[in-house]
C-alpha cells in the first residue's frame, strides 16, 4: 500500500514538474500600443495600481485614474478591469483606462488617436457646429454636435461643464487641431452591452424601456443597449389617432418583445400585448341578443365597422343597413364618428369577430310594443261566456226588438 502511494506521488510530482517546465517556455503575449486587455488588480499603492495580465505578466496604472470626484478610490484588490496598453520601459508595462489630464497625458494623445484609446475631456462651451472640449489638461479639441451623445442634440447646454469620455478622430498639427467624438465611446460601450443582452433577451419577454422619440408611424423605445420600434398598431387595443396624446418622450413603458433581428439591428415591441386583451371579456360584456351603443370608426364597400369599446369592433354588413332599401355604400346612411345603436347578432371570440344589425328607433319601439302586447295578452284572463240561461235571455231579447 505504501509502495502504491509512493509511485502515485512520484507520478504527480513528475507531471507537475513537466507542466512547470512547459509553462516556463511560454512566451508572454506581445502587446501593441492601444491593445485592450482584461486584468486583475493585485496591489494598490497611493501612486500606482498594479495589475496581473496572466502568464507571469504584470503592468501598472496611475492610481489617479480610479479616484472619484471626491478623491475616493473606486476599485479594490481582486477586481477585474479593462485597460489599454500604452508603452513599455525598464521591463514595466504602462496601462491606462483612459487618457486623463497632465503632462504625461499629453504625451500619449497621439498614441490615443492612433490606437483608439478613450480620453477624458471637459466640455467647456458651445461654439459654431459643436463644442469646445479640453482634453489632457489644456489641449483644445472640437466635438461636432453630431458626435455628442447617441441621439440628436436638442439642448446643447445640458453638456456644458460635464466631464465625458471621447475618442480622438482627427489629430493634426502636433495636437493643435484635434477633433473628438463622444458618440464613438458610447457606441462601443453599447456594443459590449448589446452582446450581453443578446444572450439574455428572447422574443415574447416583457421588458421595461423608455420612449426616446415619437413619429407618426410609431415610437422608438430604448431598453438599454438596443432601441426598437413600437408601431402605432401595437400601442393600444383600441385605435390611436395621435400618438402624442398617449405617449411622451422620456416616458417609462413596459413592452413585450415582438422581434429581435440582431443581424440587421431591427427590433420591435408591443405595448398592447402587455395589457389585458379586451376580447377575453367580450362574451360577458356584449352577449348575443343584447343592444349596445357604439361609434362608427370605418366605412367599407361591404359595411361599417362599429367600435363597441376599446379594442372591440363589430361589423354592420351593408345588407343590414338602409331599413329594407338597397344602398350602394354605407356612407349613404352612416358617417364616421356617428353614434349608433346596434344589436349583437353573433360573437366569435377566437377569431375576434362580432356581427351586428342596425337598430332603428321606430323598429326597436315596435319590437318593444309587440313584446309588451304579447306579455299583456298572457297576463289577461279570458272572459266567461256566461250560463245557458243568460244565452237564452239574450237571444229572446234580440227577437223582441225585431
Amino acid at each position: 500500500m505504501q509502495e502504491e502511494y509512493q509511485e502515485s506521488f512520484e507520478e504527480n510530482e513528475e507531471k507537475s514538474f513537466a507542466e512547470l517546465l512547459e509553462e516556463s517556455f511560454i512566451k508572454p503575449e506581445r502587446l501593441e500600443p492601444g491593445q485592450k486587455v482584461k486584468a486583475v488588480i493585485v496591489k494598490i499603492t497611493p501612486e500606482t495600481v498594479f495589475i496581473d495580465l496572466g502568464g507571469k505578466s504584470e503592468g501598472y496604472i496611475d492610481s489617479k485614474e480610479f479616484l472619484d470626484a471626491e478623491g475616493r478610490l473606486t476599485v479594490k484588490e481582486g477586481d477585474t478591469i479593462q485597460a489599454y496598453f500604452l508603452s513599455k520601459g525598464q521591463n514595466e508595462k504602462l496601462f491606462t483606462t483612459k487618457i486623463g489630464a497632465g503632462d504625461s497625458a499629453r504625451r500619449f494623445l497621439e498614441e490615443a488617436w492612433q490606437n483608439g484609446i478613450p480620453v477624458e475631456g471637459l466640455v467647456e462651451r458651445e461654439i459654431k457646429g459643436g463644442f469646445e472640449v479640453k482634453i489632457a489638461g489644456n489641449v483644445r479639441s472640437f466635438c461636432p454636435f453630431s458626435q455628442m451623445g447617441l441621439h440628436r442634440v436638442n439642448d446643447p447646454g445640458q453638456f456644458i461643464g460635464q466631464r465625458l469620455h471621447f475618442k480622438i478622430t482627427e489629430y493634426a498639427e502636433k495636437g493643435r487641431n484635434v477633433i473628438v467624438s463622444n458618440r464613438a465611446v458610447l457606441e462601443e460601450e453599447r456594443q459590449t452591452q448589446k452582446e450581453l443582452l443578446k444572450k439574455s433577451l428572447q422574443e415574447g419577454m416583457t421588458v421595461k424601456g423608455v420612449i426616446t422619440s415619437i413619429r407618426d408611424f410609431g415610437a422608438f423605445v430604448n431598453i438599454g443597449a438596443i432601441e426598437g420600434l413600437l408601431p402605432v398598431s401595437e400601442i393600444s387595443w383600441g385605435r390611436v389617432e395621435d400618438i402624442r396624446n398617449v405617449l411622451n418622450v422620456g416616458q417609462e413603458v413596459e413592452v413585450v418583445i415582438v422581434k429581435l433581428d440582431w443581424e440587421n439591428d431591427r427590433f420591435s415591441f408591443s405595448l398592447k400585448e402587455a395589457l389585458p386583451d379586451p376580447w377575453d371579456t367580450a362574451e360577458a360584456k356584449y352577449p348575443v341578443g343584447s343592444y349596445q351603443r357604439g361609434t362608427v370608426v370605418r366605412l367599407t364597400n361591404f359595411g361599417a365597422f362599429v367600435s363597441l369599446g376599446e379594442g372591440v369592433d363589430g361589423l354592420l354588413h351593408i345588407s343590414k343597413l338602409g331599413a329594407g332599401k338597397r344602398i350602394n355604400h354605407p356612407r349613404e346612411v352612416l358617417a364616421v364618428g356617428q353614434t349608433v345603436e346596434v344589436k349583437i347578432e353573433s360573437l366569435d371570440k377566437d377569431n375576434k369577430r362580432i356581427s351586428l344589425s342596425m337598430v332603428l328607433d321606430n323598429r326597436r319601439d315596435e319590437e318593444e310594443d309587440a313584446t309588451g302586447d304579447y306579455e299583456s295578452y298572457l297576463e289577461e284572463k279570458p272572459k266567461s261566456m256566461g250560463t245557458l240561461g243568460d244565452m237564452l235571455k239574450a237571444k229572446l231579447s234580440k227577437k223582441n226588438k225585431k
